[in-house]
């Protein structure tokens, strides 16, 4: 797809202003150079054999994170416990696991340079873990994705992300997504547990 202006990383003094209004609003932020930064990062923050839930993201796929999670057998892997699980009959067990591991990683369709954070569901699976529920949250978060405000960011949802997530679903579930669900994090009330990741580079939606 040719490049739009919701795909082009912030400026250095952009991610600034966006760290130092979440950091206001009481999440832990860190300014990283690359997607290899984060996925050592994330090593770091996440204890060896904790239960972690990783949303659905192109970042976390890319980054080499996902599979770092998923599939490296270091840690307690809510996706992974899932698929052997029988969702005719435990399907509120799956969706307490997934809601509240000691660790959720992920990523958002937009930060702004107010201090808010925007995510997006089509299952809502997530979104839980992002608001509360899980014990510490992650998020890693490219440079393309900080906007100045909240009206921007939903824009970048709807004519940015919403676009390029119909077609991965395609691909994937053979059906299209949807913004069923929508997360707005403006403040997070309990210091230290909430992470943002904010990259230097563009990298997923």
């Amino acid at each position: 797809m040719p490049a739009t202006p919701f795909a082009d990383p912030a400026s250095a003094q952009r991610l600034e202003r966006a760290a130092a209004a979440l950091t206001a609003h009481g999440f832990t932020v860190e300014i990283l150079d690359d997607a290899a930064a984060a996925r050592t990062r994330v090593r770091e923050l996440i204890p060896e054999g904790a239960s972690v839930f990783t949303g659905a993201s192109e970042t976390l796929r890319l980054s080499g994170i996902d599979e770092d999670i998923n599939g490296s057998g270091r840690y307690a892997s809510v996706k992974a416990r899932s698929t052997t699980m029988d969702r005719a009959t435990q399907l509120a067990d799956i969706w307490r696991m997934v809601a509240c591991p000691d660790v959720i990683v992920g990523s958002v369709a937009a930060v702004t340079e107010t201090g808010s954070l925007v995510a997006a569901s089509a299952s809502g699976s997530q979104l839980a873990g992002y608001s509360g529920a899980a014990a510490h949250a992650i998020w890693i978060v490219g440079a393309q994705k900080v906007v100045p405000d909240l009206d921007t960011a939903l824009r970048r949802l709807e004519d940015h992300c919403l676009p390029l997530e119909n077609e991965r679903a395609m691909q994937v579930y053979g059906q299209p997504s949807a913004v069923n669900r929508l997360l707005i994090l403006n403040a997070e009330p309990h210091p230290g547990r909430g992470t943002v990741l904010l990259l230097r580079e563009a990298i997923g939606f």
